[in-house]
């Protein structure tokens, strides 16, 4: 084990944890093979959703559900999620997670490809989580930012590839190099736009956190 990796296992065993339903949804996910957000990703998460305090949450990719149910239960009570999953084997247990959870009423899942139902939504979501194909983020960002308003925030999770995004397109598997280059491209668009302000995280599999400063839409959903 790398000093790195001792000191991010330091780290999430300080992480005090969710509640026990979360616990127990996060654990049949991993059994299930599914991945999901890790405890560094969850702890970044929750000190945002404390002291952002968003009303409307757009995420694009549900999986089973559990970062939408986790952000459900960290942001305020009044809250609104809206999220999108097109995997058709996992969409019936992302609703079946959100009724085992009570949030169905507070989580709306739309089903379909993420860019068709990015292209079709109105109004404005003061909140935007991007957990979805990595290969997708750069196509995906014209679309979240019309959606994004100025003070509104972006978190993009699992940016730095397994620490790949530092290596020559070259050294990169073939199969890897699309995704390689996609997301270069997204990180570097995200930390020149000019109505963006970004920080990128080397926690978990690296993150980004983006406030928009500049003339977003207005208005809410």
């Amino acid at each position: 084990m790398t000093e790195g990796e001792r000191l991010s296992a330091y780290i999430n065993s300080l992480y005090p944890g969710n509640t026990d339903f979360l616990d127990q949804i996060e654990e049949e996910a991993k059994l299930s093979g599914v991945p999901v957000i890790r405890k560094e990703m969850q702890s970044l998460l929750k000190f945002l959703l404390k002291s952002f305090q968003p009303s409307c949450i757009l995420e694009v990719g549900t999986a089973v559900g559990f970062s939408a149910l986790f952000m459900s239960e960290y942001a305020p009570e009044d809250c609104q999620i809206t999220t999108i999953e097109k995997y058709e084997k996992r969409i019936p247990i992302a609703k079946k997670n959100f009724i085992r959870g009570g949030k169905e009423d507070k989580i709306k899942l739309l089903e379909g490809d993420a860019m068709e139902i990015l292209k079709g939504l109105q109004g404005t979501y003061d909140f935007i989580f991007m957990d979805a194909a990595k290969g997708q983020y750069i196509h995906y960002l014209p679309e979240v930012l019309r959606l994004l308003p100025k003070g509104g925030f972006l978190v993009s999770d699992n940016v730095l590839q397994d620490g790949d995004i530092i290596e020559s397109r070259f050294a990169v598997e073939r199969r890897n190099r699309t995704i390689h280059a996609r997301m270069r491209e997204y990180l570097y668009t995200l930390m020149h736009h000019e109505e963006l302000v970004t920080s990128v995280l080397p926690l978990g599999d690296g993150a980004t956190v983006s406030i928009r400063t500049g003339n977003g839409p207005e208005g809410g959903i």
